[in-house]
């Protein structure tokens, strides 16, 4: 590795970071890969608010539309999901039934504009939904999302934030990708080594700034802040260092506590960093068994989503696990869905 580069991505980053311009958005994933086909995604979701979050069931046999305009991408959904919202307006975090779990988290340097662009339109706010709905697999979704067949758009959030954000996939093999758009053309990064993303700087770099701390060596020293970069090297090192087995619940709570150890305290703030964000909840993805497992920092309870049993076929209700009027849950939390009309997602065309 360059040493000047080096040099300019750790300046660039501290820069970014305590110059305010880092969204609060500031969520961490990564994928622990086991024994025996066990693989299993954790997911932080940090933000400087309570962000409104339910967890919806969609069936499989769906039509839809990922824009108000006629101009748009349609398609009718191929796989049931479960999947956690954001004030009740996108998709930020899910697994379908085929194992296949995506994450949106934020970044700032996220552009997707091109001049004279007339391709069909992808509302941010359903392209996790889209991507749930339409693959079982990374290699399929990379596939199709590599055509660039359609263009993002991205309205503001409810709160005024940008929506700059990206995307990570993976499926029941270990594979992953990450999916970015720089100056309007999307990058992707495909492979089991894809097993972490977090926020600024872009995966490149971040990979980069990495691979600086592999050489120190993680048991003599790690990053310890709650920058996007730190989380990033310790998730790295601590998703990789959990015991390989092929017992869910070990792994489960191996990612679990990996997830917990790259969260932002609640209610946390920094002066001069005003943009980092308190962890509002965390998810944990068993995609071999099709366990959904979600935690809220204000409940004192872990629960989950048990596919087995959950009705997924075409003409089956939407519906709707509240999360937002203090409910407390444990354990199997599939009998408390409600039938619901499903999200009124957020199109800015």
């Amino acid at each position: 590795m360059n040493k000047n580069t080096l040099v300019t991505l750790l300046v660039g980053t501290t820069f970014f970071l305590t110059s305010g311009v880092l969204p609060a958005w500031t969520c961490t994933r990564a994928v622990y890969l086991g024994v025996n086909n066990l693989v299993i995604t954790g997911r932080t979701m940090d933000w400087k608010e309570d962000p409104q979050s339910n967890i919806y069931l969609y069936p499989r046999g769906m039509q839809k539309r990922a824009a108000h305009t006629d101009n748009t991408v349609r398609w009718t959904s191929r796989y049931g999901s479960v999947v956690t919202a954001g004030y009740d307006i996108g998709v930020t975090d899910g697994m379908n039934e085929k194992g296949l779990v995506a994450n949106l988290l934020f970044l700032a340097e996220s552009s997707y504009k091109r001049a004279g662009d007339t391709r069909p339109v992808m509302g941010i706010s359903i392209w996790t939904q889209y991507v749930l709905d339409n693959f079982a697999t990374v290699e399929e979704a990379v596939a199709e999302l590599k055509k660039e067949s359609f263009r993002i758009d991205a309205p503001d959030l409810p709160n005024g934030s940008k929506s700059t954000l990206h995307l990570s996939i993976s499926d029941t093999t270990g594979n992953s990708a990450i999916f970015e758009y720089i100056d309007g053309q999307l990058i992707i990064h495909q492979g089991k080594e894809c097993q972490i993303m977090t926020n600024s700087p872009t995966y490149e770099k971040q990979q980069t700034l990495n691979d600086y701390w592999k050489q120190i060596g993680g048991l003599v020293m790690l990053p310890g802040t709650n920058r996007a970069s730190d989380r990033f090297v310790r998730a790295s090192f601590y998703i990789k260092a959990l015991p390989k087995t092929a017992d869910m619940r070990q792994g489960v709570a191996g990612v679990f506590s990996v997830m917990r150890n790259v969260s932002v305290p609640l209610g946390i703030s920094i002066p001069d960093q005003p943009n980092i964000a308190s962890t509002r909840w965390r998810t944990v993805s068993d995609q071999k068994n099709r366990v959904y497992y979600f935690e809220s920092t204000l409940s004192p309870d872990i629960f989950w989503i048990d596919f087995k049993g959950l009705d997924f076929n075409p003409g089956a209700k939407i519906k709707k696990l509240n999360l937002t009027d203090g409910e407390i849950y444990a354990g199997n939390a599939a009998s408390h869905f409600k039938d619901d009309k499903g999200l009124d997602f957020l199109f800015g065309i």
